[in-house]
């Protein structure tokens, strides 16, 4: 049974938890990771967490075939009220974390390789620290997909729009969905049907892209 790993999926209501039971019915064996709960819980903000978590799922249930990144800090501020403080947690959590787990998936991938996919945004205007750090995770994983290619590693980041996981109220909540050319907002379920398919062998051919699975949210006239 080929493992896949999941980061992310504390709330019950999250993408990632929307993710795991979708990559359990096509035959992987999910493990998740959080600093809390999950299967292996693991502090991403230290740089020493993203190493030992690969290491720790990898001898537990053997290599790991699928790396899904949909971990995040998330603490809303502009330019003006950004803190240093603020601003390196982000990008130790979002992004140089998100790049130690690349590395260390990469240096026990199973023959034949593996797939990466990390859920990525671009809300960055009023939540600059969060916005500038997924900005470092688009580059980390294209990048992924030119250097880890010859390992037989697909790498993509995958923005999936506005997903209602219960952070927003109802007026947000109409809003979104009354400029949605769905007529609705997405769900975890939908995001999980696209990663499902990126990690298959079927979507390994898709590598190195910045993909909008938004249901037409980010299309323009």
């Amino acid at each position: 049974m080929q493992v896949a790993l999941v980061t992310g999926a504390a709330r019950a209501n999250s993408i990632a938890a929307g993710i795991v039971p979708r990559l359990a019915a096509d035959g992987w064996l999910v493990v998740t990771s959080d600093l809390a709960s999950g299967d292996v819980p693991c502090d991403l903000s230290t740089a020493s967490g993203p190493d030992e978590l690969v290491a720790t799922v990898a001898a537990e249930h053997g290599p790991i075939g699928a790396l899904v990144l949909s971990h995040a800090h998330d603490v809303e501020s502009g330019i003006l009220d950004t803190t240093a403080d603020s601003l390196d947690l982000h990008h130790a959590v979002n992004a140089r974390a998100s790049l130690l787990l690349v590395a260390a998936f990469a240096r026990q991938v199973p023959e034949g390789g593996g797939a990466v996919v990390a859920l990525t945004s671009d809300h960055t205007t009023g939540n600059l620290p969060y916005g500038a750090s997924k900005g470092a995770l688009d580059r980390i994983v294209i990048s992924a997909a030119r250097e880890l290619g010859p390992l037989g590693i697909s790498a993509n980041a995958l923005n999936p729009g506005p997903i209602d996981t219960g952070w927003m109220d109802d007026e947000l909540r109409a809003g979104l969905a009354a400029h949605h050319p769905l007529g609705r907002l997405g769900t975890p379920r939908d995001v999980a049907e696209v990663v499902a398919f990126l990690v298959s062998p079927a979507g390994r051919w898709i590598s190195g892209q910045l993909l909008h699975a938004d249901g037409g949210f980010s299309a323009r006239y």
